[in-house]
């Protein structure tokens, strides 16, 4: 598994059991596996158009997510204000933690993908910054 190099972002490995004759279960637990308590729950999919971009946003607070592609794939571009990744996220089994103050962009989304999030919060507008130079200016200001 790749290691990111952006900050208040990392991989998260889900358990796999099974086997390719009678298929795999992977489970996530809040607290255990999954590094806080689930708040709120939400999918992606459909996404019919190769163009499409979704995310494209930060957040201010303590919101925490994880992305999980549990069926396709999609690749995320990462931006934590000084250094840049991309990711692309097609193992169900593997998921992408998202902490705040992390420019997160998903891309090439493939015709089939399904992504599940899970987050530390219920939703708050307030908390999202959704312009990039405004997300600058947050992150160099240390707030």
């Amino acid at each position: 598994m790749n290691e990111l190099n952006v900050r208040n972002c990392r991989l998260i490995e889900l358990p796999k059991i099974g086997d390719e004759k009678r298929g795999y279960l992977s489970f996530m637990e809040s607290l255990r596996s999954i590094p806080f308590e689930i708040k709120r729950v939400y999918y992606i999919y459909g996404v019919g158009d190769s163009s499409a971009m979704r995310g494209e946003h930060a957040h201010k607070e303590n919101l925490e997510q994880i992305f999980f592609c549990i069926n396709g794939s999609v690749t995320f571009l990462l931006d934590d204000g000084e250094r840049k990744d991309e990711y692309e996220l097609k193992d169900p089994n593997i998921g992408i933690y998202i902490g705040p103050k992390l420019w997160h962009t998903l891309v090439n989304f493939s015709k089939d993908a399904i992504v599940l999030v899970v987050a530390s919060d219920y939703y708050t507008e307030e908390l999202y910054i959704r312009d990039y130079d405004k997300f600058i200016e947050y992150v160099h200001r240390g707030e």
